[in-house]
């Protein structure tokens, strides 16, 4: 989601406020306190809402009174005790819709011999298709064949600039099949992938990935 927010504490005090910042805020649902995660998923895009939220869902309950503030004028440490937040949900942002064909590919993909199958989902509108020494720009989002999102550009709305050969072969592969402008979806197998002995904190077995080709840039 990406926001304006300010939250005060019951004593007036304007703790945080994305607004005096000038940014609006962009934050994951599950990376914000229980009160905000309940909270905005009643809004809709465009809508401002006042929260008060107890401090059981916020930052912990306040036991006596609210200390003092500082010399700077603030007050230290992790907001207690009931919070009010003003909260404008300017965009919801959201990874590629899941697939429903996620552990196997469908039948009208095109199958390369390595097995790194793809479909085109939106015919680009460029002609040249990169090498495997191209940097590349582009948005995705992928996926382990039991529909957790290991990982997706979409929510931050930032695009990566991607060296193809510093990826894996399965990916490097396919997007030299794309050309600007192209949507393809893509199952890598898991030989394709990381192998039969994945580092300690790479995925296991075949990934699916929606790939958005921006553009082809220059090494």
């Amino acid at each position: 989601m990406r926001v304006h927010y300010s939250g005060w504490q019951t004593d007036g005090y304007n703790f945080d406020s994305s607004l005096n910042r000038g940014v609006p805020a962009t934050f994951g649902l599950n990376q914000v306190i229980k009160g905000w995660t309940e909270g905005v998923q009643l809004m809709v895009e465009g809508e401002k809402r006042r929260f008060w939220i107890p401090g059981e869902l916020a930052y912990g309950k306040l036991e006596g009174e609210l200390p003092p503030l500082g010399p700077d004028g603030k007050r230290p440490g992790s907001p207690l005790g009931q919070l009010c937040f003003d909260i404008e949900l300017i965009k919801i942002l959201r990874p590629h819709a899941t697939p429903t064909n996620l552990t196997a590919a469908p039948e009208d993909a095109e199958v390369n011999p390595s097995g790194v199958a793809s479909k085109v989902v939106k015919a680009g509108t460029g002609e040249a298709k990169p090498k495997p020494t191209d940097n590349v720009q582009l948005h995705y989002t992928a996926w382990t064949t039991d529909g957790k999102v290991l990982e997706s550009t979409l929510p931050s709305e930032r695009p990566e600039r991607i060296p193809l050969k510093r990826t894996i072969k399965g990916f490097t592969e396919a997007v030299q099949m794309m050309v600007e402008g192209e949507t393809r979806r893509i199952w890598i197998p898991k030989n394709m992938a990381y192998g039969d002995t994945p580092p300690p904190t790479a995925p296991d077995g075949m990934l699916v990935f929606e790939v958005e080709l921006l553009k082809i840039l220059s090494n």
